[in-house]
């Protein structure tokens, strides 16, 4: 069985909830400022407090009984982290931030991807102390408040609790941003996924374009594999017995490259984006 997997038995909203929920008419929609595969989310007002929040409208299948067990998931874990990096649940309703995804990946001076790069680390290292990973990292879900001054980690639909001996779906992180390990078949991972992702999401900050763009999971390794080296046995030892290991062909041996194109950027950056993008993920990507 898949170690994704939910447990039997019904469901209640209200234990997952955070006490004393109101109703959504509390609350005045502004505008959209997002849609996704479970809901829409809206820019709203609190009308008694002014308060500004996030107000996700959750999609339900017709054809299915209940509430979709992954927002069910996002919220448990949710009320779960408390951290500045975090973004923070309030009755289903989260903060709303001032800006988010490429706006900032592409538009930040050296100073601010310092300080966003540092925030984030912070936020992430906070959910894998808390044995949660992610899954899902990537510029839509970096936002930006307090003039620019606060990054919260946004978005855990995909996020769940891990244990080292666990198994798990590989079809999670957007494709850019998903590391090798899982796009060759992986089930049993850590916390390097979304180190993975984080170096992918520096890179970009840096390059203000995305480094892997690739359009599908065969593509997606060849670019990976055209900078970081392609994967064997001595630089990735166990990597052969992945279920899709025997599925890709180099052309020509590719040595590791990666540096090559940052030649301009500050050495300790780029010395942190090359051990966050090393092919084997059981030598530590630094959290």
């Amino acid at each position: 069985m898949d170690g994704e997997e939910a447990p039997p038995g019904a469901l209640n909203l209200a234990d997952y909830a955070p006490s004393g929920a109101r109703t959504v008419d509390c609350f005045r929609r502004i505008r959209k400022i997002g849609e996704g595969t479970y809901g829409e989310v809206f820019e709203a007002m609190d009308i008694i407090t002014g308060e500004r929040a996030a107000l996700k409208k959750i999609k339900l299948d017709d054809g299915k009984e209940g509430f979709p067990r992954q927002i069910l998931r996002e919220i448990k874990l949710l009320k779960k982290l408390d951290h500045e990096n975090i973004i923070r649940l309030k009755e289903i309703v989260v903060q709303h931030m001032e800006q988010e995804d490429q706006k900032v990946l592409h538009h930040s001076t050296p100073s601010q991807v310092k300080y966003y790069m540092e925030q984030l680390l912070k936020g992430l290292h906070y959910c894998h102390v808390n044995n949660v990973l992610h899954r899902d990292i990537k510029g839509a879900n970096l936002l930006i408040s307090g003039g620019g001054k606060l990054l919260k980690l946004a978005d855990f639909g995909l996020a769940r609790p891990f244990t080292r001996d666990g198994s798990f779906t590989n079809h999670v992180i957007t494709l850019w941003y998903r590391p090798p390990e899982l796009l060759l078949g992986a089930t049993n991972y850590a916390e390097a996924v979304d180190i993975w992702s984080v170096g992918c999401i520096f890179a970009e900050f840096l390059l203000r374009k995305p480094l892997f763009p690739g359009r599908t999971e065969q593509e997606q390794l060849s670019k990976i594999f055209e900078l970081c080296g392609f994967p064997n046995e001595e630089n990735w030892p166990g990597v052969s017995k992945l279920p899709l290991y025997k599925t890709i062909h180099p052309t020509t041996p590719t040595k590791r490259r990666l540096r090559d194109i940052f030649h301009n950027f500050d050495s300790h950056a780029v010395d942190l984006i090359d051990r966050m993008l090393i092919l084997n993920p059981t030598e530590p990507r630094p959290n």
